[in-house]
């Protein structure tokens, strides 16, 4: 593999449709754990019900407006019956439950009682539930090339590209008016001491529950462009995406703004890098394909284990404010 190709796979990942999903789903983690202290273990799960909602909608042939309605209300309303129960005890119990439920959720999804709805196991294909989106695109039917690579722009690349990235700005924007908001500043000081903002006379379980609901819908957004394009299978969207999302979120630096932007750009092309590089250097019949996957996991992994240790509150955040304690 020359050169050229393993810096345009490497660097394509840079506007991959599931990095901006990644990037929606840890600035919703963000607002639950930077800003508010919530230990949310399971934003797989708003995320596949905000896949679920999108397609099932879709291939109902829905239009794409309610569809998303779809998606958010679901979030919506997992967030109040994770927190109704929760959001009055400690962290750890939430933590417990929304891992717990997230995994529910996916075993929901690929039952056999729900094939006719959730496609089982299988999943739904994406011609169920992509056709409406490709056919918003007001870009021209064929291939395009942008510095180092070519995409077709009816098989909604470009065009989902376009649509992630502006979602990410957005979101980013939202978020930086919110940290800077009282609202944020109150949401902080529960991050910090709940109790003190209890003596002031505040309602902290409705400012975490807000906070837990406005997270969530950004996972479910999350959710939506993760699974355009590819098919809604629900073991993709299981513990091990949730982790990831922590990883990022803490990669970046938590309570801050470009934190889960620079985490989840640096995570996969840090990653595609890592595995391009062996299998252009490592002949096959050394290491498998499999192997490849694998020990650039390893090799990842290890590095981001010295961050944490090195520098516990990520490349952009605080320490003084927040900081993941390893």
């Amino acid at each position: 593999m020359d050169l050229l190709t393993i810096i345009s796979n490497t660097l394509g990942e840079l506007i991959a449709p599931t990095t901006a999903a990644y990037v929606l789903a840890a600035i919703g983690l963000n607002i639950h754990f930077g800003m508010t202290g919530l230990m949310n273990m399971g934003q797989a799960g708003f995320m596949l019900l905000g896949a679920y909602g999108f397609a099932i909608t879709q291939s109902m042939g829905t239009n794409m407006f309610t569809s998303i309605c779809a998606a958010v209300a679901l979030a919506v309303i997992y967030a109040l019956l994770l927190g109704i129960p929760t959001l009055k005890l400690g962290p750890d119990y939430l933590a417990m439950v929304t891992l717990a439920a997230a995994e529910i959720i996916r075993s929901i999804g690929r039952s056999t009682a729900m094939t006719n709805f959730t496609g089982g196991s299988a999943g739904i294909s994406p011609q169920d539930f992509t056709t409406k989106f490709e056919a918003s695109s007001p870009l021209p039917d064929g291939t395009t090339t942008f510095l180092l690579w070519t995409y077709n722009n009816i098989a909604n690349s470009w065009w989902l590209r376009i649509v992630s990235w502006i979602l990410v700005a957005i979101a980013a924007l939202l978020c930086w008016r919110w940290f800077h908001s009282p609202w944020g500043r109150v949401l902080k000081g529960i991050r910090e001491d709940e109790n003190a903002i209890r003596s002031l006379g505040k309602n902290v379980t409705k400012y975490k529950m807000q906070a837990l609901i406005l997270g969530g819908i950004f996972g479910a957004i999350g959710g939506i462009l993760f699974v355009l394009p590819r098919s809604v299978q629900p073991d993709s969207l299981g513990r091990a995406v949730t982790f990831y999302t922590w990883t990022i979120l803490l990669l970046g630096g938590a309570a801050t703004i470009f934190g889960p932007i620079l985490g989840s750009c640096l995570l996969w092309v840090l990653l595609t890098f890592v595995k391009e590089v062996m299998r252009g250097v490592i002949p096959d019949t050394l290491i498998s394909s499999n192997q490849v996957e694998s020990l650039g996991w390893i090799i990842v992994g290890v590095a981001l284990m010295c961050l944490v240790i090195f520098r516990p509150q990520g490349l952009l955040g605080d320490r003084k404010e927040l900081a993941f304690n390893a």
